[in-house]
């Protein structure tokens, strides 16, 4: 199993939306980089939800239920997109001014390439946040 960080404006798509659907598609990558990433994803996976913009903080758990396809949204045809399902929300949001603040994620993705929309999250990475989220990994 692999892990992931998803950024999302919450004025434009939020944990309550994630939640309020249940399982949708992750659209609107356009980068290289983050659509490489969600190329990677396969069923199963993990990631966490996190509010970009003003909250900048991990508020839920998600889980890749469908791997990478063509995105509708798309005109070029070069980007993809992965759907994935709400799991549950983070007992504690963990703010990126916390992350930073954690000597053991100063080579994170989210801290490193801050202005992705998918990155990868380390295992050790991964269980040292749910345990800042105050969630079982």
């Amino acid at each position: 199993m692999q892990y992931w960080l998803f950024k999302s404006e919450p004025g434009e798509w939020s944990w309550d939306d994630q939640v309020k659907k249940g399982v949708e598609h992750w659209d609107g990558v356009r980068n290289y980089q983050a659509n490489n990433n969600m190329k990677a994803m396969k069923r199963g996976d993990k990631g966490f939800f996190y509010h970009s913009v003003n909250e900048k903080q991990i508020v839920g758990i998600v889980e890749v239920v469908n791997e990478h396809y063509p995105d509708h949204t798309d005109e070029s045809g070069r980007f993809g997109m992965v759907d994935v399902k709400a799991v549950k929300p983070v007992n504690t949001p963990v703010k990126l001014a916390d992350v930073k603040a954690e000597p053991k994620l100063a080579d994170f993705a989210l801290v490193k390439q801050s202005r992705l929309s998918v990155v990868p999250v380390g295992k050790a990475e991964w269980k040292l946040l749910c345990k800042m989220c105050g969630v079982k990994p």
